[in-house]
C-alpha cells in the first residue's frame, strides 16, 4: 500500500497555500474525523451502523482522493460488522498519516 498521506497532503496543500499552520490543522481534523468513523465501525453491532460508518469514511476519503482509504472503506462495506481484519487495516492506514509537527 502506498503512503496514504500523499493524496491527502496534495489536496490540503492546494487548499491551504503557504499556511503551514492551517495545513496541519486541516490534516489533524481529517485524521480525527476518520478515526471517529473507525471507532464507530468498531462499535457497530448491526449492518446499518456498520454501513453508515463505512460510507462516511469512504466519503471523507473521496473528498481528498485517498484511493487506498476508499478501497478499505469498500472492503468494510462488503464485510460484516466488527470484522477485525479490516478494522486493523484501516487503523494502520490512519496511523501512517497521523499528523506530525
Amino acid at each position: 500500500m502506498a503512503y496514504l498521506g500523499d493524496a491527502i497532503d496534495a489536496h490540503l496543500a492546494a487548499a491551504t497555500g503557504d499556511d503551514p499552520a492551517l495545513f496541519r490543522e486541516l490534516r489533524a481534523a481529517f485524521v480525527e474525523s476518520a478515526r471517529r468513523q473507525l471507532d464507530l465501525l468498531g462499535r457497530a453491532r448491526c449492518d446499518g451502523n456498520w454501513e453508515m460508518a463505512a460510507l462516511r469514511l469512504k466519503s471523507l476519503a473521496a473528498t481528498f482522493h485517498a484511493d487506498d482509504l476508499i478501497a478499505l472503506a469498500d472492503e468494510a462495506l462488503a464485510g460484516v460488522p466488527g470484522e477485525p481484519a479490516i478494522l486493523r487495516r484501516i487503523a494502520s492506514a490512519l496511523d501512517s498519516i497521523e499528523p506530525t509537527d
